[in-house]
């Protein structure tokens, strides 16, 4: 496995906010091409004859281009296994899958920029209603997630794992987004713990932001 590895990435996308979060805690060093959303660049013909779907992140590695960052993070696990992210266990990888899967498919999609879009042009919603659309999806799935959550230590237990990969930047979006999150305190301690990781801080949109 050689040659550059480049992330197509966006600086406050969550799912690139993922990816790069796994490709530090694997040490993998890559090159990142932004493509900014608010532009509308990943609309572009660059861009879609890559990714026809028209989403961030993509990542070129191994002379595979890989989409969408639940499959991109199990691709660098098998390829990469160490430090593994997804436990060895199957019941305990099905559990951790589900956790990571309450953000990535059920409350992220419908809170990301196009649909906020799509609420504003074709249904009337102002900047205000649409927030509070985002906020009401994200309680929702962190109210679940909370009853689910350890009271000591990661989800992953002593190292992150996808679940943990994926509620960092979530709750990057819910305090974006000023949902309260009083309700989740073990979210917010797991949150606070991974964000002093080294992986995590690195891959953090502050911290990638373009100049």
């Amino acid at each position: 496995m050689s040659g550059e590895i480049v992330l197509y990435d966006y600086w406050r996308s969550s799912a690139a906010y993922r990816v790069r979060i796994a490709l530090n805690l694997k040490g993998i060093s890559y090159r990142s091409v932004p493509v900014d959303l608010s532009l509308g660049e990943q609309g572009g013909a660059d861009y879609l004859a890559r990714n026809p779907q028209g989403l961030i992140p993509a990542l070129e590695i191994d002379g595979n281009l890989l989409t969408q960052s639940l499959a991109i993070i199990d691709y660098l696990d098998a390829t990469r296994p160490t430090p593994p992210i997804a436990p060895a266990d199957p019941a305990l990888r099905s559990s951790d899958i589900a956790r990571a899967l309450v953000i990535a498919a059920d409350i992220h999609p419908i809170q990301n920029l196009r649909v906020m879009n799509r609420l504003k042009s074709q249904f009337g919603a102002a900047q205000e209603q649409a927030v509070e659309w985002n906020r009401h999806w994200i309680s929702l799935g962190f109210a679940a997630l909370e009853a689910d959550a350890p009271e000591d230590g990661l989800f992953g237990g002593d190292s992150p794992s996808l679940a943990d990969i994926c509620l960092v930047p979530q709750m990057a979006n819910a305090r974006r987004f000023e949902t309260p999150l009083d309700d989740y305190p073990r979210l917010v301690r797991i949150d606070s713990q991974l964000r002093a990781l080294p992986a995590f801080a690195a891959a953090a949109p502050d911290a990638v932001r373009p100049a």
